[in-house]
């Protein structure tokens, strides 16, 4: 797929594509004395009945340099739950299941509503914010890292190269993005962020003029891949949105608070196939639909943040500078999929297109609309501050729960 990164503004590791995973897990092993890591896996119950986590866990339980794997279990009930740490059990290395369903968890969680400060939206979002409370409380790990759970290509290399900037002794990476080839089975990928956000950075650029966060954003080659890792010293003030928006709002957050030198994107994959979502063009609530809302929703708080004017009127220019350029987008990936013998449905890609058109404009009067929404789950430094025991309360819910 065409490299669309508009500029160098983000340090981009290539060269991990060229060393085996024995030799990168061999140097992990020595790095872990001195910054021990932890792998983060968020996932539906759902998920352990499909066809990738079982390979996922075969290939983890082969990496000898993790201190810790931490599980976040998202809809499952406690027979569910039994059958979860039943499944995870031919793990070698210390391991929990976040089971946020369960009683002990909703204990918990009712603790920080009565504070006012709990995540008010269930999803993939609250499940991690979770499960980076855990990996503060526990204290095992300087560095963790975390990935989907529907990979059907995957090998352990990826949580080797997500976690070998950060582990190097002479780096001084704080956070890491991963990125990979879109495509697979013969067809282009990556929907939402080939025909959404790259042509809406560059809608932006265009209507804002130049903005050091977009040029930042704009350097990223896949910004709404699943998998990242960072060091616990940053994981303490990251705020993120609990929806589709929690990759974006996570570089975003990185760009706020980390020196951009300290922030790297690593090739992880040759090749990277996971279950896809359908495009729901007349539900709002849910498959890329309700995803590009919330990442344009995402965006546009991010450059209220920034101090940029949010109007009705800049939200329809950006709409009709947005479909310009994303036209011309996908003339640009059929031509790229000609050229690798790929296939693409030029009606579709278009189509989707003018949906996230639609999406830019209902995104941008919701943000105007609800002025007094509060778009982020709170950070932990807030959440220790707010209720100081809240780490014992969390690694004791757990804990029972795994007993």
């Amino acid at each position: 797929m065409a490299d669309f990164a508009q500029n160098g503004i983000i340090g981009t590791l290539h060269n991990l594509r060229n060393r085996s995973t024995d030799e990168l897990e061999t140097e992990l092993v020595q790095y872990s004395k001195e910054t021990p890591m932890s792998l983060l896996l968020p996932c539906l119950y759902s998920e352990l009945e499909g066809p990738a986590m079982g390979p996922i866990v075969d290939e983890l339980a082969k990496i000898p340099y993790l201190s810790e794997i931490i599980i976040g279990l998202d809809r499952a009930n406690e027979k569910q739950f039994e059958a979860a740490k039943r499944f995870f059990d031919r793990l070698p290395q210390n391991y929990v299941v976040l089971w946020n369903d369960g009683t002990r968890l909703r204990h918990v969680d009712a603790a920080l509503q009565a504070q006012g400060i709990a995540p008010t939206e269930p999803g993939k979002g609250r499940n991690v914010w979770y499960c980076l409370g855990y990996f503060l409380a526990s204290g095992k790990s300087k560095a963790i890292a975390l990935h989907d759970c529907d990979i059907l290509t995957y090998d352990r290399s990826i949580p080797a190269r997500l976690l070998y900037p950060l582990a190097h002794p002479s780096f001084h990476y704080q956070f890491c993005k991963g990125y990979y080839y879109r495509a697979a089975d013969g067809k282009l990928n990556g929907r939402v962020f080939r025909l959404l956000v790259i042509p809406l950075i560059r809608a932006l650029k265009t209507v804002l003029g130049r903005i050091e966060y977009l040029d930042y954003m704009g350097s990223f080659r896949y910004a709404l891949s699943g998998e990242f890792s960072m060091r616990s010293e940053v994981v303490t003030s990251l705020r993120f949105p609990s929806d589709w928006g929690l990759e974006i709002g996570t570089l975003s957050e990185m760009y706020r608070n980390c020196n951009l030198n300290s922030i790297c994107q690593v090739d992880i994959a040759d090749a990277y196939d996971h279950k896809h979502q359908t495009v729901s063009e007349d539900d709002s609530s849910g498959g890329l639909h309700r995803m590009a809302n919330d990442i344009c929703k995402a965006f546009i708080r991010k450059l209220a943040v920034e101090g940029v004017v949010i109007s009705s009127g800049m939200i329809r220019t950006l709409k009709a500078c947005y479909y310009r350029t994303a036209l011309d987008v996908v003339d640009h990936y059929h031509n790229d999929a000609v050229m690798s013998g790929l296939t693409l449905d030029r009606h579709q890609e278009e189509a989707t297109v003018e949906l996230f058109s639609r999406v830019i404009v209902a995104a941008g009067d919701e943000f105007l609309n609800r002025p007094d929404e509060s778009p982020f789950i709170h950070n932990w430094s807030r959440v220790t501050s707010a209720v100081p025991d809240i780490y014992d309360m969390l690694l004791g819910a757990v804990e029972a729960d795994n007993a």
